[in-house]
């Protein structure tokens, strides 16, 4: 039988006695894409850091590509798991090129600590180019535009080949066209036969497409509901997540939600 991908038990998280996660609960089998949906605040990127090994959560159970956190080396184990944030692109040395900030995800590094191999370079252009960016690979990071960045920061993830992929917010930032192209690059992602399981995090109910199979609600460091998209994402559900009234429409495979107070 298979590992599950992530398995969260009971797992509870507090800092300075405010409880920020509650009895979370969450089992995310390999090849199936979830959306993590919530409000800001509501424990998204400390649940992440839970996943990624940043954060130690207070109670509960870690288990991530069959490891048990505690019982592993977490070092080694980022390397198998991708983290896309925007809030990362203000760590990266503005002068770097494109190609050294895919490379060092290979020590999943900010910034270059050692001297990378041809073949690793190599390695790094052709994750570039299987997302269409090979053309800014010796641009500096500076001059690279957010959706330009938002792919580089894709291949940095993608390089180590990663089992799981985690993308939190990634669309911030990006105008509607670059959101769109980048979105469906993601789909086209998502469907390799090679492609790591993914958690795309969001509080935008438009950016869940067809190859994302469920989604986790997340309120008040609790979780409200989780299951298929046509189950979760309704307006019953919608205006409990966001506290206010809301309807949820279907254009074509795409959900839409208007806020109706």
């Amino acid at each position: 039988m298979t590992e599950p991908v992530v398995e969260l038990e009971d797992v509870c998280f507090c800092r300075k006695e405010r409880q920020i996660l509650s009895d979370i609960s969450w089992r995310i089998e390999p090849g199936a894409h979830w959306a993590l949906l919530g409000a800001n605040g509501c424990g998204k990127t400390t649940l992440l850091k839970i996943l990624t090994g940043y954060e130690w959560p207070t109670f509960g159970t870690v288990r991530v590509l069959g490891k048990r956190f505690g019982r592993c080396d977490i070092g080694k184990m980022r390397k198998l798991i991708g983290w896309v944030s925007s809030a990362m692109t203000q760590r990266l040395p503005a002068q770097d090129s494109a190609i050294d900030v895919v490379a060092s995800g290979l020590d999943a590094s900010i910034g270059l600590y050692r001297h990378f191999t041809d073949e690793e370079y190599e390695a790094s252009l052709n994750v570039l180019r299987q997302l269409g960016a090979e053309s800014v690979a010796q641009q500096h990071c500076i001059t690279l535009s957010q959706g330009e960045m938002q792919k580089v920061l894709i291949a940095r993830a993608l390089v180590s080949r990663p089992q799981l992929l985690i993308l939190d917010e990634p669309c911030i930032g990006l105008d509607p066209a670059s959101r769109q192209h980048f979105l469906n690059d993601l789909a086209r992602l998502a469907k390799k036969g090679d492609a790591p399981t993914i958690i795309l995090v969001t509080h935008h109910i438009e950016e869940i497409d067809p190859w994302i199979q469920h989604v986790l609600l997340l309120k008040d460091g609790k979780v409200l509901a989780s299951g298929c998209p046509d189950d979760i994402i309704t307006c019953r559900q919608m205006s409990a997540l966001f506290d206010y009234p809301c309807s949820v429409f279907r254009q074509g495979a795409d959900f839409l939600l208007r806020m109706d107070g």
